[in-house]
């Protein structure tokens, strides 16, 4: 995810106008894009938007949430628990790290200033920094599921650990003592069902994603020259090898979620 900021809407609009010339000389990889714009009682517009296909549409739901959110730390407290965009920001949660890319742009995008909003895959920096940079824009980047993706993988293992505790703790526990452990067993059980089917669909839209964004790599080669195909090619085996990893990293969180609890299998809750 790629955010500029602009003094002026013209200028995020030459900036856009950059990046679109950028895809189409195979520079990167524009898969969606929003022009959102602070007016001056602070209120956060969205100008223009283009976010056709799955990859997009993630995009577009960012944006919807950027509205809240880059209103600074109370916008943040807003958007976090309101609407259907709810928990869909991937910089926003706890994490101070996150919070800070945030509040960043949120100052940078100080009222009456006009931002791009883009989804996009780039091999190095310099052909938008200079794009931008030309236009005195601000740019500021974050990999979209990196953070949440460490989320659910804490969480993963958290739980496994917590419910083998448990078990162990119910074999030696007094038998007054035993019917609390049970109910926090299932408790916990039912937590690691939620945990999982949410890993279910990030795995299947990481998929989605993947195949979408390769797609739009693949048209972008039909009319390139030999040497942007090549760099093409090499964004989608750098693209592939991500995605790879990804899906290493949610299987093995799903794995220690089903093996402890046997997601989908009748698992009797130890007894006395």
């Amino acid at each position: 995810m790629l955010i500029a900021v602009f003094e002026t809407e013209q200028k995020a609009y030459e900036g856009l106008t950059a990046l679109k010339s950028l895809h189409a000389n195979g520079d990167i990889t524009l898969y969606a894009n929003a022009v959102i714009h602070k007016d001056q009682n602070g209120k956060i517009l969205v100008l223009n938007r283009s976010d056709e296909g799955p990859v997009g549409t993630g995009v577009g739901l960012i944006t919807g949430s950027l509205l809240g959110l880059l209103g600074g730390p109370l916008g943040l407290a807003i958007g976090a628990v309101t609407g259907s965009m709810a928990g869909l920001i991937y910089d926003v949660n706890v994490d101070d790290v996150n919070t800070r890319f945030a509040d960043d742009v949120a100052t940078a995008l100080s009222n009456g200033k006009t931002a791009i909003v883009c989804e996009i895959d780039e091999t190095w920096a310099i052909p938008v920094d200079t794009k931008m940079q030309a236009l005195n824009g601000v740019v500021f980047r974050r990999l979209r599921y990196e953070v949440e993706d460490e989320q659910i993988n804490r969480e993963a293992e958290a739980i496994s650990n917590e419910y083998k505790q448990l078990k162990e703790e119910f074999i030696e526990a007094r038998e007054a003592d035993k019917a609390k452990i049970k109910t926090s067993i299932e408790k916990l059980k039912n937590k690691a069902q939620v945990v999982n089917n949410h890993l279910k669909n990030k795995m299947e839209e990481s998929k989605n994603q993947f195949d979408a964004k390769v797609n739009a790599m693949k048209d972008q080669m039909k009319n390139a020259n030999e040497k942007r195909k090549a760099k093409l090619q090499k964004r989608i085996d750098a693209l592939t090898q991500e995605y790879n990893a990804r899906s290493a990293k949610l299987k093995q969180a799903a794995k220690l979620v089903g093996e402890a609890f046997e997601i989908g299998k009748k698992e009797e809750v130890p007894v006395a």
